[in-house]
């Protein structure tokens, strides 16, 4: 299985996504793992519009990703997975998934957040998962395309701490 990308993005698959990460990545699947959408079939045939020319789409909950990957389902694809949250690249790094980079794209804005990029936010109670999936040892940057010099939010979060 080769994830090939990891993005976390608050509008999921979208013309960035589609058209400039996936792509960029190599990628023949894309992979939006969201219960929401997963378990909304309105949504989930709208965001199927979205699909990048050539590829795949799974649109699935946390449970069935975690699944399909521990059943080595994708170990023949280039994934790119795209998700609102970190704790998803969290329990696939725990589970053993090779992830590299994640990439911290659009979030919304949140009271009391941890600004990482105007486009860019970490909420309070994430900030923990974040830490961890650096200590998995996959490195977290910040860009919102994929020609936007990296930001790097591991030492963002250093700082942070350093500061506090």
């Amino acid at each position: 299985m080769s994830i090939v990308g990891a993005r976390i993005d608050n509008r999921l698959l979208h013309g960035i996504v589609a058209t400039s990460w996936a792509p960029n990545a190599n990628a023949t699947r894309v992979m939006v793992i969201d219960d929401d959408v997963a378990n909304d079939l309105q949504k989930k045939q709208a965001m199927k519009l979205g699909r990048p020319s050539g590829m795949a789409v799974s649109i699935i909950s946390k449970q069935t990703a975690l699944t399909n990957f521990k059943a080595h389902k994708y170990d023949r694809q280039k994934v790119f997975i795209v998700s609102q949250t970190p704790d998803v690249f969290l329990e696939l790094l725990e589970q053993g998934e090779d992830i590299k980079e994640l990439v911290l794209g659009g979030t919304l804005t949140y009271t009391e957040a941890l600004k990482v990029t105007n486009r860019a936010y970490i909420k309070p109670n994430q900030i923990e998962t974040y830490q961890a999936i650096l200590d998995a040892g996959c490195k977290v940057i910040s860009k919102y395309v994929p020609q936007d010099e990296s930001v790097d939010v591991g030492k963002i979060l250093k700082n942070r701490k350093a500061g506090a």
